[in-house]
């Protein structure tokens, strides 16, 4: 695959498609909490992989954080369908252009999960009134079926107003429009700030049958059938003739640039009217990127495995149109470089962790996308995103972990990525001052103090961590004089350790530590020294120097005695962050800084010990229910962990190009790399639930270090692993 369209293209001819690997994906896992747990903030609607468009049912008036996807399975009813979202964040956005189909003037309906269905690319649900709602997509297309009972009266609602709440994040519509152009056709924009800030959302709309009429509305004003209305608040209601048949397609193409792209988007991608056949295809693209990875063992792990890896696929998101164009930075119209497409929605300091890492392996070719979108945005932008939103940056969380992304790219040698270009915006995003990265701050007193800059000890760790890659990166390119500077900054995480208290501090610009101190009191986003966390959690964040800290934490035998007590401390001091949940001890799965510490005992020369909690956190933690995450899936994140612990190996360093050994869940797996060679784990148990490691070989030669190299997997070959 070289992108989701050619993708597309090669699946025509497969029309009697039938998913060998969809089957076991089931899109409803993580989308409503129970028991105050915490779900995955997933939906259940249609998309293809990295697409723009995601049609789902949103079931609020104005989906907020705690259903930032605008679904939640708890919910009792639903308002109608919108074509974009966000997947498995802590904070909505998006949730742009509402279609609701309907036989009288309600707009909304009972959302009864006996008459829902969900499969990748697919979504249905039988409506009040009897009205049957299908749903499919390509990557910039959203399409409708919808089948209304014989002899009731035909009618489509079109809400423009609909979104996010309205004052969250200063979130308005600054300007709208909605146009009737044809007997089957409207079209229009949304102008509206938020989250992510000025975004543009232009729509054509096309209906396989002729509307008998179409009222446009606003809040304070119907303009009957006036052929365009302008306006902050806009609605519509179509009305068919319910003589001509019972059954409509609706298709909405989108674009950030211009209706003229809105409607070339939609002529390339969906022409015709036949929606089998786009659901048909949809699946097919969805089936070929699935199948990159094949596992073998129990049905119900697999149908973890497969809508994990699903979910990992959802965002990025293609923003650019058919022909390369796209929004800029700065709110031009930019073009990429033929063959090339803008990726955006990079949740980095949730998927530097293990979901670009995982692209490296099973899609190199969208990680190179996604590498090079962000060096244009670098380009008009002046350093990397921090959080890409509708190409837009909207700043949230620390650090700048775009760095990890491209260096790890780079290092791995991923092509059609420029190398020195890479480096200019790696050393740009490590040293230019911007909103939570004083850098001036960081390079005067070797971390950050609290009195000068918030969430100062997470910063300082993490920075340290990207200050690391930056120096990998100019190493590799024999950049010697910015590889020293940078590797001489990656060791700054030393200076806000308290060998007192055992634990990472916050300190002043005097070099007092912060008082009082409370290992136990969590932070959130600002006006603590730990972001999302604690000092426990935080004790760990030193994955490009682990045998640094073992040192600092005083050798082997008391840093495994200090993970014996992570692990099993269950006091707390106070209030939790919202998103600490899926404890074991003060270990978080639910949150993103844990993720990679039960993998630390490998370091300390106690590999059972890693195994026995990835093995748990494998089995316990997830699900195969509506809550079947611990936390929020954040693009992907959450979902990536289990991906590559469930195949028995994980990127502690995400950058290193090696991989931590833990306990592989299947009985084989296989790996179809874009070499054409193929990688397998093959899992020999003595009795059916052994998650213990015996011994290893790899390629027939005994294999006594629990780490793989990335060389090891991209050359092909087998491990074998005895438990």
């Amino acid at each position: 695959m070289k992108h989701i369209t050619t993708l597309l293209s090669l699946a025509v001819a497969l029309s009697a498609y039938c998913g060998k690997y969809t089957a076991y994906v089931n899109p409803s896992i993580g989308t409503g909490a129970v028991e105050n747990s915490l779900s995955g903030n997933c939906y259940p609607g249609a998309t293809v992989p990295f697409g723009m468009v995601q049609l789902s049912p949103d079931t609020q008036a104005a989906p907020d954080w705690d259903k930032a996807s605008g679904y939640d399975y708890n919910d009792t009813h639903t308002c109608g369908f919108s074509h974009t979202r966000l997947s498995g964040t802590g904070a909505c956005d998006l949730i742009d252009l509402l279609l609701m189909p309907s036989v009288d003037s309600s707009v909304w309906s009972a959302l009864d999960h006996s008459k829902e269905k969900a499969s990748p690319g697919y979504y249905s649900l039988e409506l009040d009134g009897g009205i049957l709602a299908e749903l499919t997509a390509t990557p910039r297309t959203g399409i409708h079926r919808y089948t209304y009972p014989k002899g009731c009266r035909q009618r489509l609602y079109i809400d423009l107003d609909h979104s996010a709440p309205k004052g969250s994040w200063d979130r308005r519509i600054i300007q709208s429009q909605l146009r009737v152009t044809g007997p089957q056709t409207i079209e229009g924009y949304r102008v509206m700030t938020g989250w992510a800030k000025l975004r543009r959302v232009y729509f054509h709309i096309e209906l396989s049958r002729p509307m008998a009429s179409c009222s446009l509305l606003s809040a304070d004003r119907d303009y009957g059938r006036a052929a365009v209305a302008n306006g902050n608040n806009l609605k519509a209601w179509v009305d068919f003739d319910p003589d001509g048949s019972d059954c409509v397609v609706v298709k909405v193409g989108l674009s950030t640039t211009s209706l003229a792209n809105a409607r070339a988007n939609m002529a390339h991608e969906a022409p015709g009217w036949d929606f089998d056949g786009f659901v048909r295809r949809a699946d097919a693209v969805w089936d070929g990127m699935l199948g990159r990875i094949e596992v073998k063992g129990d049905s119900t792990e697999m149908q973890k495995f497969y809508t994990a890896l699903y979910h990992t696929m959802i965002q990025p998101n293609v923003i650019s149109d058919i022909n390369g164009e796209y929004t800029s930075t700065d709110y031009s119209t930019q073009k990429m470089p033929h063959g090339q497409q803008y990726y955006t929605t990079f949740s980095l300091w949730d998927t530097f962790r293990a979901a670009h890492p995982l692209y490296t392996i099973i899609a190199p070719e969208m990680d190179a996308a996604f590498v090079n979108s962000m060096l244009a945005h670098f380009d008009s932008y002046g350093y990397l995103p921090i959080w890409s939103l509708w190409g837009q940056d909207n700043y949230c969380m620390i650090g700048n972990h775009a760095i990890p992304v491209v260096a790890d790219a780079v290092l791995k040698g991923i092509g059609g990525i420029d190398p020195e270009r890479a480096l200019r915006a790696c050393v740009a995003s490590a040293t230019t001052v911007h909103p939570g990265s004083p850098f001036d701050v960081w390079e005067e007193y070797g971390y950050m103090p609290e009195d000068l800059q918030s969430q100062s000890v997470s910063i300082t760790l993490e920075q340290s961590f990207d200050d690391w890659c930056v120096a990998q990166l100019a190493s590799r390119l024999e950049s010697d004089s910015v590889a020293r500077h940078f590797a001489i900054r990656s060791r700054s995480f030393a200076n806000l350790y308290d060998a007192g208290s055992g634990f990472f501090r916050g300190r002043t610009s005097d070099g007092r530590w912060v008082e009082p101190f409370d290992p136990l009191r969590y932070g959130a986003n600002g006006g603590n020294p730990y972001t999302e966390g604690n000092a426990w959690q935080y004790l760990w964040y030193v994955p490009h120097d682990v045998p640094a800290l073992i040192e600092l934490l005083g050798g082997r035998r008391k840093f495994v005695d200090r993970l014996d007590a992570f692990f099993s401390l269950t006091e707390s001091s106070g209030a939790k962050n919202d998103n600490a949940s899926g404890f074991i001890g003060q270990y978080v799965h639910g949150n993103e800084p844990s993720h990679h510490v039960a993998y630390l005992y490998n370091y300390a020369g106690k590999p059972q010990k890693t195994q026995d909690l990835v093995h748990k956190i494998c089995t316990e933690l997830y699900n195969n229910s509506s809550s079947g995450y611990a936390g929020n899936d954040d693009c992907g994140e959450m979902s990536s962990w289990f991906v590559f612990s469930s195949m028995g190996f994980y990127p502690v360093n995400p950058v290193s190009g090696e991989y931590s050994i833990g306990s592989p869940l299947f009985d084989r797996v296989a790996i179809r790399l874009a070499s054409g060679r193929t990688f397998e784990v093959r899992v020999h148990r003595k009795g059916c639930h052994g998650h213990r490691i015996k011994a290893m070989r790899l390629n027939g030669k005994a294999h006594l270090r629990y780490v793989l190299r990335h060389s090891d997997i991209m050359a092909g070959g087998v491990l074998d692993v005895y438990m």
